[in-house]
């Protein structure tokens, strides 16, 4: 008999922490509020991606490999942003180029490199 598996719950919090934070430093930079009238700003604002990101875990069963950069977090990035942007699109948020260029990168520099990190200390435990 096998002992079933854990969800991998503290890689998803830190994948939707960092999309949080990814939505709070644009509005804070470009809104002045990070929050928004009646506290509905920030929400407003990350729902696309977290909503994609959630999708991007599922599409890649990233709970299998939840750090592996390349298999896990290149493939859950893309999805995160691409099906982010669409979202954000359909609910009238606008997807101006600019904003796609640095939502890319910000996000590929959060999604992918605490991934990198985490996997240079577990090297570096294991030397």
């Amino acid at each position: 008999m096998s002992t079933p598996r854990r969800f991998p719950v503290v890689p998803l919090i830190v994948d939707a922490a960092l999309v949080i934070l990814f939505a709070a430093i644009g509005r804070a930079t470009h809104e002045g509020d990070v929050f928004g009238p009646f506290g509905a700003g920030l929400a407003t604002t990350a729902w696309p991606f977290l909503v994609a990101l959630l999708v991007g875990w599922s599409i890649t069963r990233a709970w299998r490999r939840p750090v592996a950069v390349l298999r896990t977090g290149l493939p859950v990035w893309a999805v995160t942003v691409v099906l982010g942007m669409v979202l954000r699109a359909l609910s009238g948020q606008g997807v101006p180029v600019a904003f796609v260029i640095v939502a890319t990168i910000t996000l590929a520099l959060f999604l992918l490199g605490w991934r990198g990190v985490a996997q240079l200390v577990a090297r570096s435990r294991r030397a």
